[in-house]
């Protein structure tokens, strides 16, 4: 791995470029307060001086993996960085944010997200034995191949994750529409949180530690499925009144069935 030191910036307060192994970090400032517009645009400027004068280190099409901190950026914000890029031959794949609108807008674009409720240093996480969630992550999008989408909290999708699309939630998932792809949910190794899905059609699920891949054949009734931890592994049931016919042992760090039918997936623990 390449050296962490930042690489020296045009001013010690703007844009720096950090290389990461394969990848490229670009590390945006804080916005300065009440100074939004004008700090936007010398960001920008400062950006494309930076690319256009500093020798390239990097390949082309080198994937760039953007850390706003808790600048507040939009859909439009996101598509210039982007432009700027790829004028120097670079692709903004992730974005790594505080700030919930910010991830939004970065998942409506169609890149990968991980959305932090504090950042700290960009190479080094915090890891206390019962971290708290950040509040749920609202998105209305598809999770196309190749996007992969990580929050610190829950996460609530409106839209289908298609076969190669990734979500990964330290709370639960919620999808109201089709799973294709891969969902983990209890990301930090909780197993009481859960996968819902209007569709359950995954490549992969995942709980805490758990891992399971979907049946080979379809239910006969397409409903609302929940997939949750019980001591067989992970298993499916009807979502509709789960909290009724369901109730989560602490102690055991599992789902205790009352009465409702349910049938198992198949789980592979490797």
């Amino acid at each position: 791995m390449n050296s962490d030191s930042p690489v020296t910036s045009l001013t010690s307060c703007q844009v720096h470029l950090k290389t990461e192994g394969e990848k490229l970090l670009l590390i945006l400032p804080p916005s300065t307060s009440g100074e939004e517009s004008l700090d936007w645009e010398q960001s920008c400027q400062d950006l494309k001086y930076y690319l256009k004068n500093r020798d390239r280190t990097w390949q082309s099409q080198t994937a760039v993996h953007l850390l706003t901190e808790d600048r507040l950026l939009d859909i439009r914000q996101l598509q210039t960085l982007a432009e700027i890029l790829q004028e120097a031959h670079l692709q903004l794949q992730w974005v790594r944010t505080s700030r919930r609108q910010t991830a939004v807008a970065a998942a409506i674009s169609g890149y990968s997200v991980e959305q932090n409720t504090a950042l700290g240093s960009p190479l080094v996480e915090a890891k206390p034995l019962q971290p708290p969630l950040a509040d749920p992550l609202y998105l209305k999008t598809t999770v196309r191949s190749g996007v992969v989408i990580r929050h610190a909290g829950t996460v609530i999708l409106q839209g289908d994750i298609n076969p190669g699309g990734e979500v990964i939630a330290d709370g639960n998932i919620l999808i109201w529409g089709s799973l294709r792809g891969l969902a983990h949910a209890g990301a930090k190794g909780n197993s009481e949180y859960c996968i819902m899905a209007l569709r359950m059609e995954p490549t992969q699920l995942r709980i805490a530690q758990w891992v399971a891949r979907a049946p080979s054949t379809s239910p006969n009734v397409v409903e609302p499925e929940i997939a949750y931890v019980t001591t067989d592994g992970i298993r499916l049931t009807s979502a509709l009144n789960f909290t009724k016919t369901h109730v989560f042992h602490p102690q055991a760090q599992k789902w205790l069935e009352k009465s409702a039918p349910n049938y198992s997936l198949n789980i592979d623990n490797g």
